[in-house]
This record gives structure tokens, C-alpha cells and sequence, in this order.
């Protein structure tokens, strides 16, 4: 810990101070306590265009069309402009104003290429975007309209929506050359925020909701999508080939025994036993469950046999925990899958009703850790329990930092930072049920995929700030009328910075809603703030940066 706030004296005692082990990265961050974005333009000339998030190394700015056709990538570029007068002869506090050339939105951001990506059927998803960073690839999606009364398919659930294209395209950002596409038809995957779709280094998780498949692909370095597997109806590669040889195997041996009651019984018996024959054996892919519905009720039926040694009461058990629920487990359905490392998968399961509705909160939930290589279930857990609970807030790091980007490794939270894991305990004693407590905290995991900015400025050991209006979580908020303030945690009383969204002298229409996103950079001091309201497309974009 440095002992002088004063940026000057830091740099002179990190040259002769040596930090802790591990503790490098920390002390460095350090220093953004004296960098902050201290200065802001209101109502910058920009682009009239969806502006997504930065990527996680902070190389480039991604962004829409406002007709969801195109993609466009900025490079950001630091404020550089001349002037004939010099800030230091000024005797005011207050710097002068920027020239009028240097106040627009080309002055920090360079626009590398735009590409249309969308057919004219087709939208991109502007929630949706994946960053892989060792190939600096982009996932995209694109997706024509959604339709609700869709008629009913074969392995389909009921219930859920269709899309007649569901388009998955991998981008290389460094030129905006299309790679890859892997497209699925008459499918629905959950594409707003990344809720459908996990990226975990080089693998791909992609869930169909109708389906109810698990598809995992591999990102090659060339650039290609390569199919790995798909866990769901079947869980090994063999599966299939194995059921279909021994339904044949079956068949066989129903032709052999129908030819020998031809021979020793009359004519319309044999016909008689060759139908009943037939008629008992399964008629189509829906006559058995899929696979991993067979292994998690195989999972929950050892684990209540366990709970007791003395057979009479294993079968009363079994007839209270698992048959007189078994149904309820059968209609489960998956609603949402993250990795935990290259091996285990988290998956949600839930009723139909929650998976395609907002308010999921008030459906039973639960969730399995799923092995992928013995294609084992190994832990299943409700979503009011406490030992989950438990893990969670205790190694909570394992949930959200799913990528190797050392940027995303200083997310706050509750297993790395004092100060969240006391804000989670206050609000722990204050809840009035327990129980409902622990729902409202799991019902974020499977946790979406790159949902949070590593911006140093979230860093709650360094800053304090309200997180109802501000956070680093990806998701747009209610805009407020006052500025969000930035307190120094090492000087509760000292203000470091604030941010204003919208217009520097407030907003002339109050009725109207109004919504705000903040899309901070991931190293820089510099953030762009994007108001708009619900029904009038255009927006108010400020860039708050360091002078």
C-alpha cells in the first residue's frame, strides 16, 4: 500500500519499494485512484449508431447500424488537438473549452471498417457479442423474427418460441473478414445478453431451448467453427450409433421368431403376435428420455437411497422424495448452461413457463454440475440451498471469471474483495426470509458470459459508488437527473469523480422515461454514456475522459 496519495510520490516509492508476492497487479491499480475521467463532453456529434461495449483488451469499440445491418468497429485513439492558448497561464480551476473540432466523437474513436452481416430477412442481435482474445475474433448473431404460435416438430418442447434462423458468425476485428458461420433453423436460442451462448477460452456452448441440445463447438486458431459434440437426447458420441445397432439387433430378432410361430401356429395368430410384437417396442426418438434427463434422475434417485441404510425406510423415501416428484423432474427443462472449468458444465433447469418468460424468479429452479468427459451428473442442488449458497459466496470468482483475459481476473466480488462480501452480509442480515434471500442471489447463476467490465473503476477496494445506478454488470439502468459520484475508499469523505448521463443541464421533458448504458473502457480513464428514451430513437452520448 503506498503511503502518499500524491501521484508523483507513488512513482518515486514503487521505483524503491518492491510489492508482496502476487501483489504486483494490485499495487498498480493503485495509481487509478489519481487517473480518473475528470472531464466530460455533453451531447458529442457521434454516429447515430447501437454502440455495444468494448472488448476486453480495449483495442476496439463494437457497434450497430440502427437498421441492425451492419457492424462497425472504432479504434479508440486518445484526445489530440492543437491551440494557441496554454493551460498552465490560466489563473481559473476551470480548464478552458475544448475547440468545437476537437469536442466531436472522431476526435477519440477511429472507425476501421463497417461490414454488413445481416441478409435482408435477418437482424443482428445488438445484445449479443462474444470476444475471443487470443485471435481477437468477434461472435456475432443474427436472427430473423421470432415467432410464438410456432407449430408443433418432432422433439420440440411445447411452449417455446421459434426462429426460423438462428445465424452464429465469427469476425476477425483486426480487418472485419468473415471467418465462419454456423447457422440453426427453426431452433430458439436465449441470444439478449449472452444468456443462450457461454465462451469459455476455445469452447463454445451453445443451448437450444426447443431442442433441448447442448451444442459445443471449438473456436480453431485458423479462424473455424469445428462441432465438438451435442449433450442433450444423446451424451457420448456413440450413443447414437449404439441405440440404432441394437434396435436393429431388435428388429432381428422379432423377424426370427415371427418365422418361427409361422411355422407351428396358423396364419392369423402369427399376424396376431407379429403386431403385439411390434406394437412393444419404442416407435420413435420421444419413446425414452434424453440422456441427461435419464442420468440426472439416475443422480437424485442414488443420492435419496444413500440418505438411508435400512431398506424399509430407503423405500419410504424413495416414495416421498423421488416417485411422488418424478414427473415434476421429467417435465424439467434446461434454461440456461456455463462452463466451471474445460470439463464441468452448471446447468439450470427449470419449467417450460420460466425458460422463455422475464420472470423467472417465481419458478421452481435447480441446479447440476454436469462431467462432460464420464457424462456424469456430480452435484444437484435446489435453488434454495443453503450449501450452494454457500459455495457461491465463498468462491464466487469460479462463477463469474470464465475467461483468461487478466483483465477479467480483477471482477469484484465476494471471494476477492472485503468490501463486497461485507455489502453481501448486510444485506444477508437485513432480509426478513432467509430462504428467499438465497433464491434472490442464485437466481443469477449460470452467470451470462462477459456480462461484466473490468474497468478499474468497479473496483470496490478503490472506489465507492451506488450500484443502483452504476455497476459493472452489462445491463441498462434508469437514468438519473444527478451526476453518479465516485468516492475514494481510502478517503470516505474525498469525491474522485462523477458522471452525468444525458444533458449537461438536465433533461427539459420529465415525464418521458429514460434509460442509460455506460460503457467503460477496460484500462483507460476514459467512458462513453449513452441515454436515450424508450420510444424516441435518438440518444444523448457523452465521453468522460481524463484532461
Amino acid at each position: 500500500m503506498f503511503t502518499s496519495g500524491n501521484i508523483t510520490a507513488r512513482v518515486f516509492e514503487r521505483q524503491i519499494r518492491t510489492p508482496p508476492p502476487s501483489a504486483s497487479v494490485n499495487r498498480s491499480r493503485l495509481f487509478y485512484e489519481n487517473l480518473v475521467p475528470n472531464s466530460t463532453l455533453y451531447d458529442v456529434e457521434s454516429p447515430d449508431h447501437c454502440f455495444r461495449k468494448f472488448t476486453e483488451d480495449g483495442l476496439f469499440l463494437i457497434s450497430f447500424s440502427r437498421n441492425h445491418q451492419e457492424l462497425i468497429v472504432y479504434r479508440p485513439s486518445w484526445l489530440t488537438y492543437s491551440t494557441t492558448q496554454d493551460d498552465s497561464t490560466t489563473t481559473t480551476t476551470v480548464p478552458p473549452p475544448l475547440p468545437r473540432r476537437a469536442s466531436r466523437f472522431d476526435s477519440f474513436f477511429t472507425q476501421l471498417y463497417s461490414v454488413n452481416l445481416a441478409s435482408a430477412n435477418e437482424l443482428i442481435c445488438k445484445d449479443f457479442f462474444l470476444y475471443h482474445h487470443t485471435r481477437r475474433f468477434g461472435l456475432f448473431a443474427t436472427s430473423t423474427a421470432q415467432i410464438h404460435d410456432s407449430a408443433p416438430s418432432l422433439d420440440a418442447v411445447p411452449g417455446v418460441p421459434s426462429i426460423d434462423k438462428i445465424t452464429f458468425i465469427l469476425v476477425r476485428l483486426d480487418d472485419g473478414v468473415v471467418l465462419d458461420e454456423r447457422a440453426f433453423h427453426h431452433d430458439f436460442v436465449n441470444l439478449a445478453h449472452n444468456m443462450g451462448v457461454f465462451l469459455y477460452d476455445d469452447l463454445l456452448a451453445i443451448l437450444s431451448l426447443r431442442y433441448q441440445r447442448i451444442h459445443l463447438l471449438q473456436i480453431r486458431d485458423s479462424g473455424h467453427l469445428v462441432d465438438a459434440r451435442a449433450i442433450g437426447y444423446f451424451c457420448r458420441e456413440d450413443d447414437e450409433l449404439f441405440l440404432n445397432s441394437s434396435s436393429q439387433a431388435m428388429m432381428m430378432g422379432q423377424d426370427k421368431s415371427k418365422q418361427q410361430s409361422l411355422v407351428g401356429n396358423k396364419e392369423d395368430d402369427s399376424a396376431e403376435n407379429g403386431l403385439q410384437h411390434h406394437s412393444s417396442q419404442p416407435s420413435g426418438s420421444n419413446s425414452f428420455l434424453s440422456g441427461i434427463k435419464q442420468r440426472l434422475l439416475s443422480f437424485i434417485f442414488r443420492e435419496i437411497w444413500n440418505e438411508e441404510s435400512d431398506n424399509v425406510l430407503r423405500v419410504q423415501s424413495l416414495k416421498k422424495k423421488f416417485y411422488f416428484h418424478y414427473q415434476d423432474y421429467v417435465d424439467l427443462i434446461i434454461w440456461k448452461v456455463q462452463f466451471l472449468d474445460r470439463q464441468h458444465l452448471l446447468i439450470k433447469f427449470g419449467s417450460v413457463d420460466g425458460g422463455v418468460t422475464r420472470s423467472a424468479d417465481h419458478h421452481p429452479a435447480f441446479f447440476a454440475v454436469y462431467n462432460m468427459e464420464t457424462t456424469d451428473i456430480v452435484a444437484f442442488y435446489q435453488n434454495s440451498a443453503e450449501d450452494l449458497y454457500q459455495l457461491f459466496e465463498q468462491f464466487s470468482d469460479h462463477f463469474t471469471v470464465s475467461s483468461s483475459t487478466p483483465f477479467m481476473s480483477f471482477v469484484t466480488s465476494h471471494s476477492n474483495s472485503v468490501h463486497a462480501l461485507e455489502q453481501l452480509k448486510y444485506m444477508k442480515n437485513k432480509a426478513n426470509s432467509f430462504s428467499q434471500f438465497v433464491k434472490k442471489m442464485l437466481f443469477s447463476l449460470p452467470f451470462s458470459c462477459q456480462s461484466q467490465s473490468p474497468s478499474p473503476y468497479f473496483d470496490q477496494s478503490l472506489f465507492r459508488f451506488d450500484e443502483k445506478l452504476i455497476s459493472a454488470a452489462d445491463r441498462h439502468r434508469q437514468s438519473s437527473d444527478n451526476p453518479i459520484k465516485f468516492i475514494s475508499r481510502r478517503q470516505p469523505q474525498t469525491l474522485k469523480f462523477k458522471i452525468k448521463p444525458g444533458p449537461e443541464c438536465g433533461s427539459a421533458d420529465g415525464r418521458s422515461k429514460k434509460i442509460c448504458s455506460f460503457l467503460f473502457h477496460p484500462h483507460l480513464p476514459l467512458a462513453i454514456s449513452i441515454q436515450q428514451t424508450l420510444f424516441m430513437p435518438p440518444s444523448v452520448v457523452n465521453i468522460h475522459f481524463r484532461r
